[in-house]
């Protein structure tokens, strides 16, 4: 039986006390604001209950480590992970990618191999790839977009050869919003024996996430994005791929023994988290995944896909601005205004109390792609409401006025 989604708009904005009352906050896509429950558990974290984990013999250190391995639990559980070994804690997606280049890419590709990416990458999707192929003499291509700006996967489709050993794609686009079939990208990259990464960056704050339905292989995301602390972020993958991976960086936590003549290595996820980690930001990250399934994933995406579809039909009205990504966009709106630098729209509308992101979004190739060289772009979050929309509305048709 299906299960009805609370679409009521939600009315959480006291819950943020970085916001506020008028100030219409709309970058979520670069960086969520703090709810309180997990500024409460930062603070605890370091206040209260602040301890090393897996050395101490003491109690408090006992309780801390107890705290942070839950804290990997539940990040397994809110993304259908197998289990907590397949949590491995980096400081956000762009280390998770990065590991996977260094530790499995650098030793499973070779000379002559592909790597599949999409237009739309993020930088951080684009370059560590960029890397590793140059070091093992891999060759990269891109798939196009289609007309309304999602991965074209029916060009991906046409254009796979067991050659290629890695797809890597975002979940969500930071610029467009498009949401990709990512069980079908899946399908296709295993029809010919390749491995995929699916950034998750923008897909985990404003949808539900299962890892072994998706069929991925690796997933990665970060934790300041879904109301969490910075310097926090996950990277999932299959137990027997972290099983042959070896580890990129030495030090304590990664190690089974050391001697001067060899040094063994611990199991997954220990062997990849070197040194002393982020254990508060840990437990922050435990605190927003219980807020936001406290008020659910699925009333999540449906209020940010109604406040997009408001904001596409205003600013369709606009003889001036152009949109792009498609209508159905999951929180993330790009648009330029005709003779107007983004980020002359950006000042702008930061006098009228509005944030929002200008500039190219750390997604340069798209933005070649597109024709432009930047855009602006309003993102959601659970903060926002219809309020929110007619600020922005209110200061673009200032824009246009000012620049006639």
């Amino acid at each position: 039986m299906s299960t009805l989604v609370d679409t009521r708009p939600l009315d959480v904005v006291a819950d943020f006390p970085a916001i506020p009352e008028g100030w219409a906050y709309l970058d979520t896509a670069a960086t969520a604001q703090k709810p309180q429950p997990v500024i409460d558990a930062v603070n605890r974290g370091y206040a209260e209950t602040y301890a090393t984990v897996h050395r101490g013999v003491y109690q408090r250190s006992a309780d801390m480590t107890l705290a942070y391995e839950a804290a990997r639990k539940r990040v397994a559980r809110f993304i259908g992970a197998g289990s907590a070994d397949e949590i491995v804690f980096v400081r956000g997606a762009t280390e998770g990618i990065n590991l996977v280049a260094q530790c499995w890419a650098r030793e499973q590709l070779k000379a002559g191999d592909r790597i599949l990416l999409s237009t739309l990458e993020h930088h951080s999707n684009i370059v560590p790839w960029q890397m590793a192929a140059e070091r093992v003499g891999a060759m990269i291509d891109v798939i196009p977009l289609t007309a309304d700006h999602r991965i074209d996967l029916d060009a991906m489709t046409a254009m796979i050869t067991p050659a290629h050993k890695l797809v890597a794609l975002a979940h969500v686009s930071n610029v467009l919003g498009s949401v990709l079939d990512a069980k079908r990208a899946a399908d296709i990259a295993h029809s010919v024996g390749a491995k995929i990464l699916l950034d998750g960056c923008q897909a985990v704050p404003r949808m539900a996430v299962d890892v072994t339905a998706l069929d991925c292989d690796f997933y990665v995301f970060s934790g300041h994005k879904l109301y969490g602390p910075t310097g926090i972020g996950v990277l999932w993958a299959r137990p027997e791929l972290l099983e042959a991976m070896p580890p990129y960086q030495g030090g304590g936590s990664m190690i089974d023994r050391v001697t001067f003549a060899k040094t063994t290595y611990a199991p997954p996820p220990g062997r990849f988290e070197a040194g002393t980690p982020h254990i508060v930001g840990a437990l922050g990250l435990h605190a927003a995944i219980d807020y936001v399934e406290r008020i659910g994933l699925d009333r999540i995406h449906a209020h940010e896909t109604a406040l997009v579809a408001k904001t596409r039909e205003a600013l369709s009205q606009i003889n001036s601005v152009t949109l792009y990504g498609p209508e159905d966009s999951a929180g993330i709106v790009s648009f330029t205004i005709e003779g107007v630098h983004p980020h002359d729209i950006g000042t702008i509308l930061d006098e009228e109390r509005v944030a929002i992101r200008a500039g190219h979004h750390c997604a340069q190739p798209l933005m070649e792609s597109l024709g432009v060289p930047a855009t602006a772009r309003a993102s959601f979050g659970v903060y926002n409401g219809a309020a929110d929309v007619d600020a922005l509305v209110r200061g673009i048709e200032r824009v246009t006025r000012i620049f006639g």
